[in-house]
């Protein structure tokens, strides 16, 4: 897997965006500041065959924005979101055919985004369980066409399980 470096340089706009919050850090060791952010790839560096370097990615921050106070919480709500969608775990319970979320899952459960995704993910199960549907209950079907379906079936759930993080920038 290659590594991600990020170049020291950001762009002007990004720069002008941090320029209030330098003196308020230096003045306080330890602050933090939350921020919302935009990179871009500048170059990346694969080594020689039979060598021991790893490949690389050199992305450099294009665009930034840091909230204010009152914005804040909103920030770490997408953030806590966020975070949320990416470490999603349950378990599926044969008896009851229902999924059961983890119990970190559910401690992080939270907020209107969350609200979004679960009816976006709900939505796209139940066309796919519909599709499964009438494959069960439609023509026999020969292996061949059988393997066709189920290839079908999983590019489409593949596809509701995707996040904006799969998916290329528009240009």
């Amino acid at each position: 897997m290659p590594i991600l470096k990020f170049d020291s340089k950001v762009s002007a706009s990004a720069q002008e965006a941090l320029e209030p919050h330098v003196r308020p850090i230096y003045d306080q060791p330890g602050a933090r500041r939350m921020a919302i952010i935009e990179f871009a790839h500048m170059e990346r560096t694969e080594p020689a065959p039979n060598t021991d370097g790893k490949p690389s990615v050199k992305v450099r921050i294009v665009g930034l924005e840091v909230p204010n106070q009152d914005q804040e919480g909103a920030i770490r709500e997408a953030q806590r979101y966020l975070h949320l969608q990416r470490t999603a775990r349950g378990t599926f319970d044969d008896e009851t055919g229902q999924l059961e979320l983890s119990e970190s899952t559910l401690r992080q459960t939270a907020g209107l985004l969350a609200h979004i995704e679960v009816a976006r993910l709900r939505a796209g199960l139940v066309h796919w369980r519909e599709y499964a549907q009438r494959l069960v209950h439609g023509p026999d079907l020969t292996i061949s066409e059988i393997r066709h379906e189920m290839q079908a079936l999983y590019e489409g759930l593949t596809a509701v399980l995707e996040t904006a993080s799969d998916h290329t920038s528009e240009g």
